[in-house]
């Protein structure tokens, strides 16, 4: 626990716990950006024979396993519960019956040991994961507000602008398929496995992005995403190939496709950046792990951009964690009776 002593002040210690969708995951962060430990038990094998998530399989493996990954959390970070300031769980968004059981763990935890709960977004999250470093390396500069930060989940692309810590103004998000959900179903017409994202990263490394010319939605006079029309072209020429009998040219559609949307993603960010005088770029979730995104924006030398390592581009507790502690530091603690919000949006 924090205690003052002379004119020192012990670090803030947080247990956070995520479970929002298929990964069951534990991490304890001191002073919200130093990772002590981060514990991750994926279900990807358990899911790949759906092609996507099966939320009743996802929320029973989390039942199975959420206890056990919290306790390798602890014992990693070399602490006890005695040691923590509070506990962080993720709220929302999410399948619900997965949340639920992270948010019941955290409960539990908070009323056995009588500590603060702090819920926060997973979108937050996905942000806040750009603040942490592994505890023991050098220590990453911090992002600079105001920040402009495109998040690009699986089931969101959007721009928001924080002026300060937990201040977020939403510009524009996606107004159909969300980037990581067009890399799914791309995946799925070109007979690639899931998830989608690695594997058209791992097909277009092969192909010619100037291979197939496919079309950019601007979305003109607003900030907002749309990757609908994109799908449905690639999709239109998978169906002319087949009606012909001719080969499917799965590297160079893959690379096209890709290309297409790291465009989209790359030029309306930095176009927002500019309008909204942003004085650097964050790029955070599921999708910031694509090679291609992550070198076009390393590219351009106009802003500085922060992208989180590939381990924290993924689901992780991690960055659930940092959040949480901007939050306990400003006040927030939640009562035992904070439900989950599936569809909670970060505006």
């Amino acid at each position: 626990m924090t205690q003052v002593s002379g004119t020192e002040t012990a670090p803030t210690r947080i247990l956070a716990i995520e479970s929002s969708c298929d990964e069951t995951a534990a991490a304890v962060l001191e002073n919200g950006r130093a990772l002590l430990s981060n514990v991750v038990a994926t279900q990807i094998d358990l899911h790949a024979k759906y092609g996507g998530v099966f939320p009743e399989v996802a929320s029973r493996q989390h039942i199975k396993t959420v206890y056990a990954i919290i306790d390798q959390a602890l014992q990693q970070a070399h602490l006890s519960l005695s040691d923590l300031d509070a506990v962080v769980v993720t709220r929302g968004p999410g399948l619900a019956g997965s949340l639920v059981v992270g948010m019941n763990a955290a409960k539990g935890l908070v009323l056995g040991r009588n500590l603060p709960l702090v819920g926060v977004n997973h979108l937050e999250g996905h942000i806040y994961s750009a603040w942490v470093y592994r505890a023991g390396e050098p220590v990453p500069p911090e992002p600079q507000f105001p920040l402009m930060a495109l998040l690009v989940s699986g089931g969101h692309t959007e721009l928001n602008l924080m002026t300060d810590h937990i201040t977020y103004k939403r510009l524009g998000s996606t107004q159909d398929d969300a980037a990581g959900e067009a890399f799914d179903k791309v995946a799925r017409l070109l007979g690639l496995p899931y998830p989608g994202g690695p594997s058209i990263q791992k097909a277009a490394a092969e192909g010619d992005p100037n291979a197939f010319t496919f079309p950019r939605a601007r979305m003109e006079g607003t900030w907002n995403f749309s990757f609908s029309g994109l799908k449905t072209a690639v999709l239109r020429v998978v169906r002319k190939l087949e009606e012909h009998h001719e080969p499917i040219p799965v590297a160079d559609l893959a690379a096209s496709f890709q290309a297409a949307v790291v465009d989209v993603l790359v030029s309306k960010t930095l176009q927002a950046a500019r309008t909204f005088k942003a004085s650097e770029i964050l790029v955070a979730g599921g999708v910031s792990a694509n090679r291609a995104l992550r070198e076009a924006f390393q590219a351009q030398t106009e802003f500085k951009v922060h992208i989180p390592p590939l381990y924290l581009c993924t689901d992780n507790a991690a960055m659930i964690g940092s959040a949480g502690y901007f939050r306990y530091t400003r006040g927030q603690r939640d009562p035992l009776d904070l439900d989950v919000l599936p569809t909670w949006p970060l505006s």
